[in-house]
């Protein structure tokens, strides 16, 4: 038995199954603490690690409010008095552990007890893995997979101060194409690869843009509400199959870009809501934390924990899985207080506007990270309103955006185009109008699937979600 002096007897009990072991650093915990740690899915969740020549998994779980943090899964019968973990000695609220004999593989969730009394079952926000929904549990991971794409990478990195034109096809994955004779499933990650791969080639894109891939339990939201920021969906495959598909564009000279949403989170009582027993990830105050639109939660961006957790999720997909870009959805949302709300029912900033100060300096800090660490990529923001310098450098008071998603070109395309040709002179401006824009933004547009068989998303409702 092991004695340290900052754990209570309690938790000294358990040491015989969680021993005393830290990925993170003093020097992590400042910069988780700062806001300023973009590599925390190197440190926090699940890793494989030896410790005193005993292979095992190192546990980490950010967890400031718990009164105690134990693992449980199938290799203790889920039983959360078997494996407790450890409070760190510091101010951070983290609680970690290592646990010998445990491997790749292993099912496992965080129960944790709040000081109300309540028992939460909560996966891992780190995780690199996840159970098929509609199961909720994390599985540690450790990947494996030897990339084939240094020279797509070498030339996009080359080519980052002279970016070509781009034609981008938008799909969801799970709806592109699907197996009637199969029970009318959608393809896997491999399955994409021998099929989107040539026909997105074919048909002379040079992007495609793939729909949240992160893991989310409800299928018809279409990937935009994420309770896994760091697994790919295991209805599609494993993590390597979807860094597969990746390389195999790749292969073929075609860029990735991939929907990332930080604007807000659901509320299934596996995920990141009300995580410790007290509103950790999201804004305490409901008329700031609850998006109406969506019935979901918006991520608290002037806690620094919730940004180096973000910031760390964006870079994760550009270092992992060799990601060309990332279009942030709803930015519009994330940037007003009074989004989608009635007057009485949204918190002013200090200034009295209706400006989040907050998100504003998170996406500054996002941006700013992602082109200062992986030269070459792009950041589109989807950004509706008339908000000034989106695409403007965050230095020069921009928000620092690579592009902006052009949200009206493929209606007003579509609407001129499908009228009678003898009445089209009579409605040039829907040709015309978009470069109204041209002047102020940088504008991304993007040619969204039509092909049979996948729903016509003519209009991207956010209602629809």
């Amino acid at each position: 038995m092991i004695s340290l002096p900052y754990l209570t007897p309690y938790i000294q009990v358990f040491l015989v199954m969680v021993k005393p072991f830290s990925l993170l650093t003093d020097f992590d915990i400042a910069l988780f603490q700062s806001g300023k740690h973009f590599r925390l899915y190197e440190k926090m969740g699940s890793h494989v690690v030896s410790l005193e020549g005993e292979k095992g998994v190192c546990f980490s779980v950010w967890a400031p409010n718990a009164r105690r943090v134990s693992l449980i899964g199938d290799f203790n019968n889920w039983n959360p008095e078997s494996h407790v973990l450890l409070p760190r000695w510091d101010s951070s609220g983290v609680w970690e552990g290592f646990v010998p004999g445990l491997g790749k593989g292993t099912v496992y969730k965080y129960h944790i007890e709040t000081h109300s009394g309540i028992a939460l079952d909560k996966g891992d926000p780190y995780a690199l893995y996840w159970e098929i929904p509609p199961k909720t549990a994390s599985v540690v991971w450790e990947f494996d997979y030897e990339w084939k794409d240094r020279n797509w990478i070498s030339g996009r990195t080359a080519q980052k101060d002279a970016p070509g034109p781009y034609s981008v096809y938008e799909i969801h994955p799970g709806s592109w194409k699907k197996i009637g004779h199969d029970g009318n499933r959608s393809l896997s990650f491999r399955e994409l690869a021998d099929e989107l791969v040539p026909y997105v080639k074919e048909m002379g894109f040079t992007h495609v843009e793939l729909m949240p891939v992160m893991e989310h339990p409800y299928f018809p939201s279409w990937g935009y509400q994420i309770t896994g920021y760091f697994a790919p969906t295991s209805r599609a495959g494993s993590p390597e199959d979807l860094m597969h598909l990746i390389d195999r564009f790749h292969e073929e000279g075609i860029g990735v870009i991939l929907d990332w949403v930080p604007s807000h989170f659901p509320g299934d009582i596996h995920g990141l809501y009300y995580f410790d027993g007290t509103h950790l990830y999201e804004y305490a105050d409901m008329k700031r934390g609850y998006h109406p639109d969506w019935n979901s939660y918006v991520f608290d961006y002037g806690r620094n924990e919730v940004r180096s957790f973000l910031i760390s999720n964006a870079l994760f997909w550009l270092d992992k899985y060799h990601a060309d870009g990332l279009r942030v959805d709803a930015v519009a949302s994330m940037l007003y207080h009074d989004y989608s709300r009635k007057e009485g029912e949204w918190i002013p900033n200090k200034h009295g506007g209706r400006e989040n100060l907050e998100a504003i300096s998170f996406l500054r800090d996002f941006n700013e990270a992602v082109y200062s660490n992986y030269p070459g990529v792009e950041t589109i923001a989807e950004e509706s309103t008339a908000f000034p310098g989106v695409t403007r450098p965050a230095f020069d008071g921009g928000l620092g955006f690579g592009q902006k998603w052009m949200m009206g070109w493929m209606h007003d395309a579509l609407q001129y185009f499908k009228r009678p040709m003898i009445f089209r002179r009579f409605h040039q401006n829907e040709i015309t109008f978009s470069m109204v824009y041209m002047f102020s933004e940088k504008i991304h547009a993007a040619a969204e699937s039509r092909r049979s068989g996948t729903p016509e998303r003519i209009a991207r409702s956010q209602n629809a979600r």
